[in-house]
């Protein structure tokens, strides 16, 4: 059932993973949806392909989110391409080589807080002032802010900060019906996770998760679905643990 029909979308990091679930879902909910990638020019292309011959409506574009201007000018073509902005889905984001925090460079830091932390600043300040009432934001986050991992402070730090981003959003445009919420996913099976991660780490998580698996993008698109139509519409400033059981 098309539920967001005549909704627009912006989801950022939607070319691979979970963003590439929710952009599908969301566009199979009948909301049109602008995603951006950094570099991955056929995964975004296959995802464009894929939502189009489901007779959805979808629009990828190039952007790196560090660059100056970069988070707004995406914020900008929803209202181009689809006349609009209803739903903003903060997913992009960057891990990095693990490392202690006595081992970690200043300039991992500032990446971090830059591309993870700034950026989705920069669409929720663009939500704010531009959204349309009753619209729907959420952020991305990991079930690391819950469960400090070592090693992992950039990452932690930067998720740890659009957290409260979002949650600030929550009170503050709640007048104008718009809700905002956290979605914090556990051990999902993308390649960024299969990339930063050994196989018995792999197994590990599997074993420390009630459910007895790793989670699926499509785990977590679901729970975002839910949490932008609107049967989500009583819910706002929390944070959705996406985790099979852990935390």
């Amino acid at each position: 059932m098309a539920v967001l029909k005549g909704k627009t979308a912006v989801v950022t990091g939607g070319s691979r993973g979970i963003g590439r679930a929710i952009v599908e879902r969301l566009a199979r909910d009948g909301a049109s949806v602008v995603f951006n990638y950094a570099q991955s020019t056929d995964a975004a292309a296959d995802v464009v392909r894929a939502v189009e011959d489901a007779g959805g409506s979808v629009h990828g574009v190039q952007l790196d989110l560090a660059a100056a201007g970069a988070p707004e000018r995406l914020m900008e073509l929803a209202d181009e391409r689809f006349g609009g902005l209803d739903i903003l889905v903060n997913n992009a984001a960057l891990n990095f080589s693990i490392a202690p925090l006595a081992e970690t460079e200043e300039e991992v830091f500032d990446q971090a807080m830059t591309v993870n932390a700034k950026a989705a600043f920069l669409t929720i300040r663009h939500a704010a002032r531009h959204m349309r009432d009753g619209g729907r934001i959420i952020t991305i986050s990991t079930l690391n802010t819950a469960r400090p991992a070592p090693q992992n402070a950039p990452y932690a730090a930067s998720k740890g900060a659009i957290e409260q981003l979002t949650a600030v959003a929550a009170q503050e445009l709640g007048p104008r019906g718009i809700t905002a919420n956290t979605v914090s996913p556990g051990a999902t099976d993308t390649d960024l996770l299969r990339g930063t991660n050994s196989p018995e780490n792999l197994e590990m998580a599997v074993a420390m998760t009630p459910l007895r698996r790793l989670g699926q993008p499509s785990d977590v698109a679901d729970v975002v679905g839910f949490l932008v139509g609107p049967d989500g519409r009583w819910i706002t400033g929390q944070n959705i643990r996406a985790t099979g059981g852990i935390g």
